[in-house]
C-alpha cells in the first residue's frame, strides 16, 4: 500500500483545510486508515481515523468535534476535514494505514504517506 497525502497549507486562526490521502494498492476491509501529526520538537500523535469495513471513525479527544475523517470508496481516497484551527494544530500531518480494526498507537500503523504542513497563524 502506497500513501499520497496533499492539502496542507497556511491557514488564519478559526479557517478550515481539508487534507486528502491517495491510496494505492489493496485496502483490505480490515484496514483503518489513519492521520496524525507531528509538531516541531515533539512526537507523532494520533488524530483520528476511519475503519475500511464500516467507516466507523474515532479521534482524539484534542480534536474531537473540529476535525472529520472520511473517505471516498472509489477513489481509495481518506480526507481530514479539519474546521474552527487553532495555533496548536500546526503540525506536519500524516497519513498512515493499518492492517488492524481500530488502532491509535503510532506502532500499530504499518504504511506512511508523506507528510503535509499544516501552518495555523494566530
Amino acid at each position: 500500500v502506497q500513501l499520497q497525502a496533499s492539502g496542507g497549507g497556511l491557514v488564519q486562526a478559526g479557517g478550515s483545510l481539508r487534507l486528502s490521502c491517495a491510496a494505492s494498492g489493496r485496502i483490505l476491509s480490515s484496514y483503518t486508515m489513519g492521520w496524525f501529526r507531528q509538531a516541531l520538537g515533539k512526537e507523532r500523535e494520533f488524530v483520528g481515523a476511519i475503519r475500511w469495513s464500516d467507516d466507523m471513525t474515532f479521534y482524539a479527544d484534542s480534536v474531537k468535534g473540529r476535525f472529520t475523517v472520511s473517505r471516498d470508496n472509489a477513489k481509495n481516497t481518506v480526507y481530514l476535514q479539519m474546521n474552527s484551527l487553532k495555533p496548536e494544530d500546526t503540525a506536519v500531518y500524516y497519513c498512515a494505514a493499518s492492517r488492524y480494526y481500530s488502532r491509535r498507537g503510532v506502532t500499530d500503523y504499518d504504511y506512511w504517506g508523506q507528510g503535509t504542513l499544516v501552518t495555523v497563524s494566530s
